[in-house]
């Protein structure tokens, strides 16, 4: 059953393209098979029942975005080479530490209870708890987070030059080389509207009346579900288990971490509103907990003040009274782009260009409506979290679709040729340890081709 979480809670594929070569003759799944030993890599094994749940598991999840499913054989040589790089990575003393693996076990946690609409509707897709599904999630967790640090030790100094960027492109015919999309390089300048006092007093006097009714009796649970504008917890009861520090903001865990169980907090703020939190156990450092979130209004007058003073600023912009930098550093509400002249960063590249197809259709229009000042006109729009702001955009540069050349686009024909190198290196890698490390393979996968 363990395998069953492989390819729904981890990232079922670590290896890329390295493994998935398709075989000429694929074993069948057996009916009924009795469990047995698929495969012996040094002193890591690899079970026939293993191979088959993972396969099963592979083939639902595919099913469900309507692919193809990796083949029996290339989900059992993904696990071959999986134990070869746990067997080597105890050899070489590479490992993961226990904080880490539950850092990234509560992160996929989330992600999964966001995805399917909370940690209840998780818990009752996999009919376990939460602390339940760390638990089996855990040494799945583990082995593939240590094989992909093995793997990185192996290509982690593969670092080209642009001589070496040049040579790799010019293995490749022109008709082969990538298309590039139109794409486009912008600034942001961001203001929020401020919340009127008023406005907070009234969140806090909300709070302070649904704490009275859970003292006087009152089901948090309830009235999280009622009240709690947190659309990632308020479904639940506004409910999150397994939390450790670093999860939360700090205002958050200040209070959290430092409540008796049972004891609900007064009202508090942090970046996303007013909170009361509640503790309902406590394991060491971890806890499960409630909070109820009430999100200040915005009045029209705080939206057409924040709406006017960008209007100012862009005029100042415009009228060179102030540079954009400065402006951005000085007034953006944008953190991620504010302490770099407002420039949004692709976080899929780490570059500054964008698809246009990766771009909102709000931002879309406001890029077509820079003018000769070299600015957008000021609109309003929404992050995905809901929060209301204004944004002017500076249009930093366009690039129409093309096929990749060194001139437009070295960052991405780097990536590839240094992608390219590491595939290489680790294939060698896996070629040699396969050669002298010991490997039994039972005769039912005997016609797998394995990279070894």
């Amino acid at each position: 059953m363990r395998f069953l979480f492989a390819s729904a809670l981890c990232s079922a594929t670590v290896f890329g393209s390295v493994l998935f070569a398709q075989p000429v003759n694929t074993p069948v799944m057996p009916a009924n098979q009795v469990d047995g030993i698929a495969a012996v890599i040094g002193k890591e094994i690899v079970l026939h029942s293993e191979v088959y749940q993972q396969k099963e598991a592979l083939d639902r999840e595919f099913a469900q975005s309507g692919q193809t499913p990796p083949s029996l054989c290339a989900v059992f040589s993904e696990m071959v080479v999986e134990k070869l790089l746990l067997h080597h990575a105890e050899i070489d003393s590479v490992v993961v530490s226990d904080a880490e693996v539950d850092d990234a076990i509560a992160r996929r946690i989330e992600q999964l209870a966001y995805q399917i609409g909370s940690q209840k509707k998780l818990e009752e897709y996999y009919k376990k708890s939460i602390l339940e599904i760390k638990e089996d999630l855990r040494p799945l967790m583990k082995n593939q987070m240590t094989a992909q640090r093995m793997q990185s030790t192996l290509t982690e100094k593969v670092e080209l030059t642009p001589k070496d960027v040049a040579d790799f492109v010019k293995q490749i015919q022109a008709d082969s080389l990538p298309l590039i999309n139109a794409e486009v390089e912008y600034a942001q300048l961001c203001i929020k509207p401020r919340v009127s006092t008023a406005s907070k007093e009234e969140a806090i006097d909300r709070l302070k009346s649904l704490k009275a009714r859970i003292e006087r009796g009152s089901s948090f649970a309830s009235m999280a579900i009622l009240y709690s504008e947190d659309p990632g917890s308020n479904k639940a009861g506004g409910e999150y288990k397994g939390i450790k520090r670093g999860q939360f903001v700090k205002e958050f865990e200040a209070i959290a971490f430092n409540l008796k169980p049972g004891e609900v907090s007064d009202p508090f703020e942090t970046e996303y509103g007013f909170h009361i939190c509640q503790v309902q156990t406590k394991r060491g450092e971890e806890l499960d907990m409630r909070h109820i979130l009430i999100k200040p209004r915005v009045e029209e007058a705080d939206v057409e003040r924040a709406a006017n003073t960008l209007d100012s600023l862009r005029s100042a912009l415009v009228s060179g009274t102030i540079a954009w930098r400065d402006a951005v550093a000085r007034f953006s509400d944008d953190k991620p782009t504010s302490a770099n002249g407002g420039i949004a960063m692709n976080p899929n590249t780490a570059d500054t260009k964008w698809d246009l197809a990766d771009l909102n259709a709000d931002l879309l229009v406001q890029l077509d409506q820079v003018d000769s000042t070299g600015l957008s006109p000021v609109a309003l729009y929404r992050e995905p979290d809901g929060t209301m702001l204004f944004r002017v955009v500076k249009r930093i540069n366009r690039t129409e679709p093309h096929r990749a050349n060194l001139g437009q686009d070295f960052t991405k024909l780097k990536a590839l040729a240094e992608n390219q190198k590491r595939n290489d290196v680790f294939k060698k890698w896996i070629k040699d340890k396969g050669t002298s490390t010991y490997i039994r393979i039972d005769p039912v996968f005997q016609n797998c081709p394995l990279p070894l």
